[in-house]
């Protein structure tokens, strides 16, 4: 056979299309290969943005006598972890549990039939060799113990696939104080951020602290927040001159960057800055939530929709497209500005990085903004002659869904109607594309929709996205879009025999080795997570029994996991998030107005705490307007906490005073 991933609809496949590997997709025909050839599965996973995956594809994928001991004897499959996740979750565990880490690349051998009996992650080409033959090997003489290995580690993987156990308590303030204090605790407060290195940003932590915040107005919980948004936005990570984040530090002072960029780290610290701002109105806050809206637009949209990521690596080299020496800054910039500029961001002789070069870090604003712009742009010219990272041009669901959330609620804290108008085209071109015959789909690639089907993190991100933008829009197509996508997952997706507890894969999806259903945060949220916060939103915006399910969808999911928070608070940080508006009620702001236009709307929505749920409109015109008019004539905001509502307020103070906000 050869190689079958010219048309793969994943640009990282594609990466691999000229290998003298006989790469074969993912599919019944690839394990049907096989077992009629009755040799192992190769299987690598990984995914385009990955710097080790690259320095593995070089030296062993394209190498032609590596090439061919794999094709002699192995049936060699590569998939994109971001296009098959249920693939990379199955396979990952078995990664974790046979040699106590995980990465990418991932390469695990498997029977034809899907079971693995050995996994590891990157080799260098001669251990690559000698593993190759070594499991060859053992396949041919041993097959006995090949098969009894590959028994025992499916069933160890189905015996922990439940986690955790069920809670049996509904989430409370005491539990959501005590996640708090447990995170706090961890903090590096030299440097900002929790844990060491390598330091990934806590995305979802921010802004499960800053909604923390607004509940209990504890001042330490705030300054939490400031010092990792503050330290991450000086740092390294931070693109100084373009906008966006790296994917992470790899150091715990958030220096040098791991330098892919990822779309959902971007739309998640998107939506962490904006909320930082819209609370606290930090000048830093705002300017960086504005940049990394605009990095967002500006170099990873396309056709409407957001791409997945940009490379590490440009042209084989890491970070070469971000890096400087002071000598380079003097070329472009001339003598005087050249010095100031190494001063400003932190470039010297020594370097930050390899070979004596820096990552453009910037400790403090400089007095002089004019020169600042000025030698920003001249800086970000000259970059732009470089040699640039690739992209993967891939449309995943589940981040986009995050991106709406994020435009949309950067909207709101910027006063930047035109983040609104770009989630709006975002949701308007994933709807038309990803949903194919009702049902959703994982990724697309150039306007053609892959064949994956989409996953419960899919369905609950795009959902809370379309809920954000039935609140700011007020169009009924949002909500019954959202609607549509939940009850899908809720017949599909739940564990039957543990309310509140979600699989990852629907019950109609391939059956693979287990059936994955991972509770715990990542660098995106968890499936069931994302969930939760969706059905607890559309619980107040929709109506009669579809939103009694969503309550009780909500209540059972949330009672399942507070173990999680219990536990492994750090790793759980969108549950928080979610427990937090759950136990304020949550907060939900109706307001009864003539038009958009309201001043009380938009301060209603500027003032909201983190997962309240605002709709603004006329008598009658959404679930929460029922019943509800403007009191003597002028623009009214009802304010409930679950099923109790206070007195209407007519004036912003009110509002501000019946929302209990910290001073």
């Amino acid at each position: 056979m050869a190689n079958r991933l010219a048309d793969a609809a994943s640009p990282y496949l594609r990466q691999h299309a000229d290998n003298p590997v006989h790469w074969l997709q993912w599919s019944a025909e690839a394990l049907a290969e096989a077992a009629r050839r009755d040799v192992p599965i190769l299987l690598s996973i990984g995914y385009a943005a990955c710097h080790w995956c690259h320095v593995m594809a070089h030296e062993s994928f394209e190498d032609p006598q590596v090439a061919a001991a794999m094709n002699a004897g192995f049936v060699c499959i590569k998939v994109d972890r971001e296009e098959r996740p249920d693939l990379d979750a199955v396979y990952m565990n078995a990664t974790v549990a046979l040699t106590g880490q995980g990465g990418w690349p991932m390469t695990c051998f498997l029977t034809p039939d899907g079971r693995p009996f050995f996994c590891g992650t990157y080799y260098p080409k001669p251990q690559f060799l000698q593993l190759l033959s070594a499991v060859g090997d053992t396949w041919t003489t041993q097959r006995d113990e090949v098969e009894r290995a590959s028994n025992q580690i499916s069933a160890e993987l189905r015996a922990i696939a439940g986690g955790l156990p069920s809670g049996d308590a509904p989430v409370a303030a005491q539990l959501c104080d005590g996640a708090v204090a447990a995170v706090l605790a961890d903090e590096d407060r030299a440097h900002g951020g929790f844990g060491g290195a390598p330091k990934f940003p806590p995305s979802a932590l921010l802004e499960a602290l800053l909604r923390s915040y607004e509940r209990t107005g504890a001042p330490e919980t705030l300054a939490a927040v400031h010092r990792a948004a503050e330290a991450m936005a000086r740092g390294g990570i931070y693109d100084q001159l373009a906008g966006g984040f790296a994917r992470y530090s790899v150091d715990n002072a958030w220096v040098v960057p791991h330098f892919e960029k990822m779309l959902y780290d971007n739309a998640l610290l998107l939506r962490a800055y904006a909320h930082w701002a819209r609370r606290t109105g930090a000048a830093l806050a705002v300017r960086v939530a504005g940049e990394t809206a605009d990095f967002l637009l500006r170099d990873l949209s396309a056709d409407g929709m957001f791409i997945s990521s940009l490379d590490a690596d440009a042209d084989g080299s890491e970070g070469s497209t971000y890096v400087w020496t002071p000598a380079q800054l003097r070329e472009v910039l001339g003598a005087d500005d050249g010095r100031w500029a190494a001063e400003v961001f932190g470039v010297t002789d020594a370097g930050t990085f390899e070979a004596g070069r820096s990552v453009l870090q910037r400790p403090a604003d400089p007095q002089d903004t004019a020169r600042l712009r000025r030698v920003r742009a001249a800086l970000w010219a000259a970059r732009a002659e470089r040699v640039q990272p690739g992209r993967d041009d891939k449309v995943v669901t589940a981040w986009n869904g995050l991106a709406i959330t994020a435009l949309g609620e950067a909207a709101v804290a910027l006063g930047r109607p035109d983040l609104l108008d770009a989630a709006v085209r975002c949701a308007r071109t994933v709807l038309n594309l990803h949903l194919v015959g009702g049902r959703l789909r994982r990724a697309s690639l150039g306007g053609q929709v892959g064949d994956s089907a989409a996953i419960l993190e899919d369905h609950a991100a795009l959902a809370t996205g379309l809920l954000t933008l039935y609140q700011l829009t007020a169009q009924q197509d949002w909500l019954d879009s959202a609607t549509g996508l939940l009850d899908t997952a809720l017949a599909h997706f739940g564990d039957p025999d543990r309310p509140g507890r979600w699989f990852d894969t629907a019950d109609d999806a391939e059956q693979l080795v287990l059936r994955p259903a991972d509770p715990i945060d990542g660098a995106t949220p968890a499936g069931a997570s994302l969930l939760a916060e969706a059905v607890l939103t559309a619980a107040h915006l929709a109506e009669g029994a579809r939103a009694g399910r969503y309550v009780q969808a909500a209540e059972e999911t949330l009672r399942a996991h507070t173990p999680v928070l219990n536990r492994a608070a750090r790793s759980a940080g969108h549950w928080l998030a979610v427990a937090e508006a759950a136990v304020r009620g949550p907060l939900q702001i109706a307001v009864a107005c003539g038009s958009e236009e309201s001043t009380l709307l938009a301060a209603a929505r500027r003032l909201a705490p983190g997962g309240t749920v605002v709709v603004g409109g006329a008598r009658d015109s959404s679930e929460l307007l029922a019943g509800r008019d403007r009191v003597g004539g002028a623009d009214a905001a009802y304010v409930c906490r679950g099923t109790a509502c206070d007195l209407p307020v007519t004036d912003v103070e009110d509002l501000a005073a019946a929302l209990e906000l910290p001073v």
